[in-house]
């Protein structure tokens, strides 16, 4: 079993500040360090930064302590930046999973003012409290091996400017959510943005990038309006495509529906992450999820690795 050391824990009581070192932190189930502004109900929970990166730094005449990338959790021995989203990390009674990897940089801080890069953005990766406990300088920390039945993680995205601007309630996304935990996924995030391309890809690209998320599903913006740009924002980020999804609801839909030859609708993988377009209404959202989720674990345990391609004679 892969293992380092953690070498240096870091906290800080305010956000945008230089985390200090201290001696043991106590860590919260479902919450984070405390004492650490960065503690909450959310995904980023708990940083890690290698100490063989920030070592790197240093070497270029870096002159930085330990926090003061905003890290947690300094660890020597292993790259937490390699790991997957998903993998566990056990230290004594701690349980962290990994969550989330790198960050964006929107306000460059004194580091990269000064050095003109910081690892941070990069080299960082985030996580959640799943057990909480003690931890101190010098305990190990273990790398678990990923569980190769664990679910499928997914996120909703709808596309609406009446909903973004609160003038319209969305229920095809909550529906859509709903479904997805019905059918045994962890639904992760669920964002309503206007019809916005760029804002779009933007979220798109850190879903499945930074988030490494198995599915994402958007809902709203497949239509003729002139706003409607989401198969652009899908097509735009999508390594290769994967159009059968879609075919297949439109085919579907064309028997409830004649307007069904009119959604525009894309479905396509970026990395290890299925993007797939939705209609808008929570009527069509049902009717399309009912048909593609059955089929839709095999596809995502390939791009995971842990399916094997269908083949055979």
């Amino acid at each position: 079993m892969e293992q380092g050391i953690i070498r240096a824990i870091c906290t800080s009581p305010e956000k945008g500040t230089e985390k200090k070192t201290v001696q043991e932190a106590l860590l919260k189930e479902d919450w984070g360090m405390e004492g650490d502004a960065h503690a909450g109900k959310w995904h980023r929970q708990v940083s890690l930064l290698s100490l063989e990166k920030i070592q790197e730094f240093r070497k270029k005449g870096a002159d930085v302590e330990f926090g003061a990338f905003g890290e947690n959790l300094v660890v020597e021995g292993v790259n937490p930046a390699e790991l997957p989203v998903g993998t566990r990390l056990r230290s004594g009674e701690v349980l962290l999973e990994l969550t989330q990897r790198g960050k964006a940089c929107h306000s460059h801080c004194a580091i990269y003012h000064k050095m003109g890069d910081c690892i941070m953005p990069r080299e960082g990766v985030f996580a959640r409290v799943l057990r909480g406990g003690i931890l101190r300088p010098g305990d190990v920390l273990e790398v678990l091996p990923l569980e190769k039945d664990r679910p499928f993680t997914a996120a909703v995205i709808t596309l609406s400017d009446k909903g973004a601007a609160g003038e319209r309630e969305d229920k095809s996304g909550p529906l859509a959510a709903q479904m997805l935990k019905e059918a045994g996924y962890q639904v992760e995030e669920e964002l309503l943005l206007p019809d916005e391309r760029v804002s779009l890809e933007t979220e798109l690209k850190r879903l499945a990038d930074q988030r490494e998320i198995s599915l994402v599903l958007t809902t709203g913006g497949t239509g003729f309006a002139p706003r409607d740009v989401t198969p652009e924002a899908t097509i735009a980020v999508c390594d290769r495509m994967a159009r059968g999804i879609a075919e297949a609801i439109r085919s579907y839909s064309l028997t409830i529906t004649g307007r069904a030859m009119l959604s525009r609708a894309e479905s396509g993988i970026r990395k290890k992450t299925l993007i797939v377009n939705l209609p808008g209404s929570p009527k069509a959202v049902r009717e399309a999820l009912e048909f593609i989720l059955p089929q839709m674990e095999h596809g995502l345990g390939i791009l995971r690795g842990t399916d094997g391609e269908c083949g055979g004679s």
